[in-house]
């Protein structure tokens, strides 16, 4: 394979030069970063005003339910029930009998229908339609019929279910996704996330998400790496590695429910929500289940991983892993960890923990007037406390929790600086280490060089028409800014580990007009 420059490139790195550099490539390796010259090689790209940066990493994402998007229903910013009804209707009328899968309605200023209604609309057809934050969902009595088990279980009702009964029917749901159509649903995943400059992707799956043939199939796609988390509990080292062989997990972590979320009301809260006084929140596992969890899988050698947004899980969550005993040195990891106070920051950091944390939510529902504030009253403001876990040592890796938010590295690090809250944000720079490094950091990775632009840094970069109109939001080499197009910028090349998965250079391997 011939030796490739990319000439004249911006780099986003912390020992990048200052200005215009040449980067040399040499398979699934970078030899060669330093200031442009008059460079000769086998292949010579002259990217006069791009930037590159590392490949990003999306260290929370669900791989299928957002790929079913890009031929279902997206309810996203849904203003009424009449609206949401209207497009069920209107998707039943053109696929009589169909599944119709939807996602990303939020029940803001109007009230979710009832189920009577939704029949009505969906015209006999299994209907599943999620709320954005996937914790509850509508769905239809066709539906009901291939899930004969959340009929009465815990978060059942004539509206939208939650807890246990909504996993019950989003296994149906998912159980009716044929396997053409998942695949094509996973490729288009993928696909999309080439496209925008993320090279790995940590999906986080389990039996309450998803299903061991969804994450099998995944494994088996071409495009970004992915990293393939499965979230059930074992309770001995035995149990973590015949669960591991059967998954092929690299991990028993990701979406382990502690808890919900603050959307649904399934966040465990230690008081009730502001806006529903009988009510604080599920709770899934108790401390002595996630120290099971995590005795059995430190002693099998591999992450464990747990989902905790409330305060009170977050109490869960420390009290389990201190009983745990001795993590035999592996770095666990905890998803959104949105509400945890600065105790249990400390002991997080102690212990080696790695958060894998999703900005978007707060630049979504942060805020004295977003979502949070509503259901939560004052306790928004220390929420997604990302410079306090930054500043205690706590490895972060950035992520979209697709389809919750959408994939969008740059959105993801623009919303880690311009945090809602004043001094929880992350700088630039910080942002962008932890949508890189961070990512790496959080699945073990062992290259210590992972996530860099650096001689000896694995080939796995993205290449960028300049950068967001924000100037990034200060990210540049020594914590510089520069300005670039409005909007996020154009990936013109995403590479990973020398393998090319998204090009938009032309033929002659400049840049496009």
């Amino acid at each position: 394979m011939p030796r490739t420059v990319l000439l004249g490139v911006r780099v986003l790195d912390p020992d990048a030069p200052s200005g215009p550099a040449a980067v040399e490539v040499d398979g699934d390796r970078i030899v060669r970063v330093a200031p442009a010259g008059d460079e000769r090689g086998d292949h010579v790209l002259h990217l006069d005003g791009a930037v590159l940066t590392a490949a990003f990493v999306d260290a929370h994402v669900h791989a299928t339910a957002t790929g079913l998007l890009v031929d279902g229903l997206d309810l996203t910013g849904c203003p009424s029930a009449d609206a949401l009804l209207d497009a069920v209707a209107a998707r039943a009328a053109t696929r009589p009998g169909a599944l119709v899968w939807g996602h990303g309605w939020e029940d803001l200023g109007w009230s979710v229908p009832d189920r009577a209604a939704l029949d009505r609309a969906a015209a006999g057809a299994p209907v599943y339609l999620s709320r954005i934050d996937v914790h509850s969902a509508l769905v239809s009595s066709a539906l009901l019929d291939r899930a004969p088990g959340a009929v009465g279980a815990a978060g059942w009702s004539a509206g939208a279910l939650s807890a246990d009964a909504h996993h019950h029917a989003r296994r149906a749901a998912l159980d009716a996704v044929d396997g053409r159509v998942r695949d094509a649903a996973q490729d288009a995943f993928l696909a999309a996330a080439a496209a925008r400059g993320i090279g790995v992707v940590h999906e986080c799956a389990g039996p309450d998400i998803s299903s061991r043939a969804d994450l099998a199939a995944l494994r088996t796609r071409p495009g970004p790496d992915v990293v393939p988390y499965w979230g059930e509990a074992v309770g001995s080292a035995d149990e973590a590695r015949d669960l591991l062989a059967a998954t092929g997990a690299h991990g028993l972590a990701g979406d382990l429910f502690v808890d919900g979320s603050i959307g649904s009301r399934t966040a465990a809260l230690a008081a009730p929500y502001a806006d529903d006084p009988g009510c604080t929140g599920n709770r899934y596992l108790d401390a002595d289940a996630v120290a099971a969890h995590v005795a059995a899988c430190s002693a099998a050698g591999v992450q464990a991983g747990f989902h905790v947004i409330g305060d009170a899980a977050a109490a869960v969550l420390v009290e389990g892993l201190r009983a745990a005993g001795d993590l035999r040195g592996v770095a666990h990891r905890v998803e959104h960890l949105e509400m945890v106070d600065a105790a249990g920051i400390a002991a997080l950091a102690a212990m080696g923990v790695v958060a894998s944390v999703q900005p978007v939510f707060d630049a979504l529902w942060g805020g004295p007037d977003g979502l949070y504030a509503e259901r939560l009253g004052d306790r928004w403001r220390p929420m997604n406390p990302f410079a306090a876990l930054a500043a205690a040592g706590v490895v972060l890796a950035l992520g979209s929790d697709a389809p919750v938010t959408p994939l969008g590295p740059w959105e993801a690090v623009r919303a880690a600086v311009a945090h809602r809250t004043p001094g929880s944000g992350l700088t630039g720079a910080a942002a962008l280490a932890a949508h890189t490094v961070g990512g790496h950091r959080a699945a073990g990775d062992a290259d210590p060089l992972a996530g860099r632009v650096v001689a000896g840094a694995p080939a796995s970069y993205a290449l960028w028409d300049g950068l967001p109109g924000d100037g990034a939001a200060g990210i540049g080499p020594a914590g510089t800014g520069a300005a670039g197009p409005s909007g996020a910028p154009r990936c013109l090349r995403t590479v990973q580990r020398g393998r090319v998965l998204h090009d938009a250079l032309d033929t002659c391997g400049t840049m496009p007009a």
